[in-house]
C-alpha cells in the first residue's frame, strides 16, 4: 500500500542507500532497541543457541549481529544495500563475513544458513515475496526465518515514515511502503513458510518514557516480530 496515503509529515523521500549513506553517523543514537531488540528478547523459538550459521539480511551497523552473538549464535553473515552501514558493522565484528548486496538478491549459496533474520526493513521493499523467496533460498530444511518489522497499523495511525535529520538540519523521509500483516502471511505461505511465532509490541510506559510525545499512540502496535519455520520436505 502506497505510504502517501497516511503521510502526515511531508518530508522529501530518498532512496534506502542514499538515505542510509546519510543517516549512519546518527543511526546508533536514534533507533531505539524498544523497536526491535527488545521485540526479539520476547520470543520464544528459535533456540538461538542451537544455530549454527545465520543470515542478517539488511544487518545495518550490525546491531542484530551483536545480538545474535550474545544470544550464544557463532556463525553470521550480514547482508546490506549500503555500504556506509556496512562500514560501521565491520567495525563492529558481529559477522564473520558482510557483503554489499540487495537482500532480495544476495549472491549467497542456496541452503547455507538454518536461520536468516532481517530487521525494520520490510518497509522499504514494494514486494515482500522477493523477501520471502529469498530467505527460503538461503536456508537449510528445518531452518527459521525471523523478520522483525514497524507495525502497520503505526505506520498508518502515526502518519509517519522511517526517517532521519541529515548533517543539515533537514528531517528526510526513506522510502517506505505499508504492509499489511495479511501481506507477510500470504507472501510466507506461497514460499512454503509456516508461522511458528507472533509477537507485537505496542506503545507503552517504556515507550512513552523514551518519546513523551507519543503518549497519543498509548496502546496502538509499534512493532511485530514474525517467526517463520521452514519444514523438513517430504522424501
Amino acid at each position: 500500500m502506497l505510504f502517501e496515503t497516511y503521510d502526515s509529515r511531508g518530508y522529501r523521500t530518498v532512496d534506502v542507500r542514499a538515505g542510509y549513506g546519510e543517516w549512519v553517523t546518527t543511526y546508533e543514537r536514534t533507533v531505539e532497541d524498544v523497536m526491535d531488540i527488545a521485540v526479539l528478547d520476547r520470543l520464544t523459538r528459535p533456540r538461538w543457541a542451537d544455530t549454527t550459521r545465520a543470515v542478517d539480511l539488511g544487518c545495518g551497523t550490525g546491531r542484530t549481529g551483536s545480538w545474535l552473538r550474545g544470544h550464544g549464535v557463532t556463525a553470521i553473515d550480514g547482508v546490506d544495500l549500503t555500504p556506509q552501514m556496512l562500514a560501521v558493522a565491520k567495525e563492529r565484528g558481529a559477522h564473520d563475513r558482510l557483503v554489499e548486496a540487495d537482500v532480495t538478491a544476495t549472491g549467497l549459496a542456496a541452503g547455507s544458513y538454518n536461520l536468516a533474520i532481517a530487521s525494520l526493513i520490510d518497509e522499504h521493499l514494494e514486494d515482500l515475496r522477493p523477501l520471502y523467496r529469498e530467505a527460503w533460498r538461503l536456508t537449510a530444511d528445518e531452518a527459521t526465518f525471523v523478520l522483525v518489522a514497524f507495525h502497520p497499523q503505526f505506520i498508518m495511525v502515526s502518519g509517519m515514515p522511517t526517517h532521519f535529520t541529515n548533517a543539515a538540519g533537514e528531517d528526510l523521509a526513506i522510502s517506505t511502503t505499508v504492509h499489511l500483516v495479511s501481506d507477510h502471511v500470504t507472501a510466507a505461505l506461497a514460499v512454503g513458510w509456516q508461522l511458528a511465532e507472533l509477537r507485537e509490541a505496542v506503545v507503552d510506559d517504556q515507550w512513552i518514557a523514551l518519546k513523551p510525545k507519543w503518549e497519543r499512540f498509548r496502546g496502538h502496535p509499534v512493532s511485530a516480530a514474525y517467526v517463520w519455520r521452514k519444514e523438513l520436505r517430504a522424501a
